[in-house]
């Protein structure tokens, strides 16, 4: 990214519900993360309660330093398969919505170091660019290989 960065900032949040652990849980999202963010990046901790009175807890940050957006995104990008990132393209117009670009990424595959779009209990990523042009978000994203 030059230095007129098109990414402002980038949100991560993620729920560990009553059957998981939450330890786990955060380890899972910090797997996501570069490694030299992995101590840097501070989670906000809110506990909730579900439809059933059970327990949630709910983590959530804001990443908005340049060079650790740059990192995250290009970590994204790169841990991504191409299977993934066609899947993502076909289906972007679902993933945009003023300036923000929206992944979900699986929370057990994550666990296990592996980065894999889902929609079911995901960990959630709103990517935030400074312009809410959908041609030029695609475009920023081919170039940095997270989208083909």
């Amino acid at each position: 990214m030059s230095s007129k960065a098109p990414i402002g900032y980038i949100d991560i949040r993620v729920f560990a519900h009553a059957t998981e652990d939450a330890d786990k849980v955060l380890s899972a999202v910090r797997t996501i993360l570069p490694t030299e963010l992995v101590d840097k990046v501070v989670f906000k901790k809110t506990s909730l309660t579900g439809h059933y009175k059970n327990p949630i807890i709910f983590f959530e940050t804001r990443i908005k330093e340049k060079d650790a957006v740059k990192a995250v995104f290009e970590k994204l990008a790169s841990g991504l398969s191409s299977l993934d990132k066609e899947l993502l393209n076909n289906q972007i117009k679902q993933h945009l919505d003023r300036g923000n670009l929206y992944i979900r990424l699986d929370k057990q595959d994550a666990y296990l170091n592996e980065l894999k779009l889902c929609s079911i209990d995901p960990i959630h990523f709103r990517i935030h660019f400074k312009k809410s042009n959908p041609e030029e978000i695609v475009n920023v994203c081919k170039k940095f290989g997270m989208l083909p």
